[in-house]
């Protein structure tokens, strides 16, 4: 197999693209915002939206030609589908606060770290409360559901017709998965839900082809293979499965900091510590923030360049972004965000977002253990501040992959490896200059008295 296109539903936005495993590039065919929907009995996705979009990106896919299908969504993100295939509710946005509201029933029955690995926080981002919420207001259309599909696995079902579970989806704190030995956890069994978990598959296995009336709509090859499809941080981290040690950022909406063969730490859930799956079914310790929302919302949205004289003005001044926007995730829970030596405009502005971003970045790789080169992937692989503030945060050789990589290609790589070896991207040595390392010393030091 060499060109993949790939469906990548984001939390913000979904993308078509086509990756060549020949060459390592990627082409972006269509894009669109994944509003969420605020009418009805819960904010959801518009999910026939989204199914128009991959067909009409699966179309401009086919007319390049390519030889498989695969998907990687956004975690925290589950569908239930009757017994003929449509859904059975709507898909709930993760950030709805209705499963808050039976929150003091579902802690009584939900696992506890050690089986899990999985936090408990707010919200609907473990998977098995928003089950637990759905089933108990909504219980007639609960009774209706056929299987609880991951979000990945929604996708490929649509494209091939074939239900199946997937352990990266399910392991990304659901509280549905026991890391540590690979099978569902006791709250599925404990609630009477193993019915409705269709069998696990490997991330890279093919369900079967196309349906007929998919390639009908795309002019895709009857034969075309569907696979399986893969959570997106972990799509980040296919390339690096054999790089170990090494620790993977992977930026969007959130930034996921994954340690890949990293030293063994104590993980404090406290502090937005988890543990992940990757595509081989290892169980991976991981840290995270809200980084590129919070990022977007301290820049209103226009994300500038900094210029030389821009850092150098943060760094003099120890202009400084404390933590955080969203206090409720993160590796400082319950600290609210401020400045500290005056609010920055414009580029300086940008400097010191980045060096926010990338000093909480540095604290979660030390919450997750992570050991030598760093690899930052997705919207941050390209933000030269970020990545300098980053080795010299952490002592360490960064690279920083490019805005284009990332979930894209490493859901592709599913399908094979690449034929020749990858754009390096930006390398980046710590800075020794003590304006860099006391603005680091001095930022933890205001972060411990906040």
């Amino acid at each position: 197999m060499r060109r993949i296109a790939v469906l990548d539903i984001g939390k913000t936005n979904a993308k078509l693209l086509v990756a060549d495993l020949a060459t390592g590039a990627e082409e972006v065919l269509a894009r669109v915002p994944n509003a969420v929907v605020r009418s009805g009995a819960f904010p959801h996705h518009d999910m026939e939206m989204l199914w128009q979009f991959a067909l009409s990106g699966l179309k401009l896919a086919a007319a390049r030609g390519v030889d498989a299908v695969s998907i990687t969504t956004h975690g925290a993100a589950c569908v239930l589908i009757d017994a003929d295939g449509g859904l059975a509710l709507p898909m709930l946005d993760y950030e709805h606060d209705g499963p808050d509201s039976v929150a003091a029933g579902y802690d009584a029955v939900r696992p506890g770290f050690a089986e899990t690995g999985s936090p408990r926080l707010p919200v609907g981002l473990n998977v098995g409360a928003q089950l637990f919420w759905l089933s108990r207001a909504f219980a007639a259309d609960f009774s209706r559901a056929r299987h609880v599909l991951m979000l990945a696995q929604y996708w490929s079902f649509r494209l091939s017709g074939v239900a199946a579970s997937e352990a990266t989806s399910l392991g990304c704190h659901t509280d549905l998965w026991n890391p540590w030995e690979g099978r569902l956890s006791s709250l599925v069994s404990r609630l009477g839900w193993e019915g409705l978990f269709p069998p696990v598959r490997k991330a890279a296995e093919v369900l079967g082809p196309i349906l007929p009336e998919v390639a009908a709509a795309t002019g895709l090859p009857v034969g075309t293979p569907v696979l399986c499809g893969i959570h997106d941080s972990n799509a980040s981290l296919v390339p690096h499965l054999a790089k170990a040690p090494c620790g993977v950022i992977s930026t969007g909406t959130w930034m996921i900091v994954m340690a890949l063969g990293g030293r063994v730490v104590e993980l404090d859930p406290a502090r937005d510590v988890l543990v992940n799956v990757n595509a081989l079914g290892q169980p991976v310790p991981t840290a995270r923030f809200m980084g590129g929302r919070e990022m977007e919302e301290v820049m209103g949205g226009r994300i500038v360049e900094p210029s030389e004289g821009d850092l150098l003005g943060v760094l003099e001044r120890r202009v400084m972004a404390m933590p955080s926007l969203h206090p409720e995730t993160g590796p400082f829970p319950g600290k609210r965000f401020g400045w500290i030596g005056g609010e920055p405009e414009g580029g300086a502005r940008m400097a010191a977002a980045s060096f926010y971003a990338a000093l909480m970045g540095a604290e979660c790789l030390d919450l997750a253990g992570a050991e030598g080169p760093l690899i930052v992937e997705g919207s941050f692989g390209g933000n030269a501040a970020f990545l300098r503030m980053l080795a010299t945060a952490t002592g360490r050789v960064v690279r920083g992959a490019g805005q284009g990589a990332g979930t894209g290609l490493g859901a592709a790589l599913l399908a094979g490896p690449l034929a020749v070896e990858g754009p390096k991207g930006l390398e980046v040595e710590p800075e020794s200059d003590p304006l860099w390392t006391g603005y680091v010393g001095a930022w933890r030091e205001a972060v411990a008295r906040w």
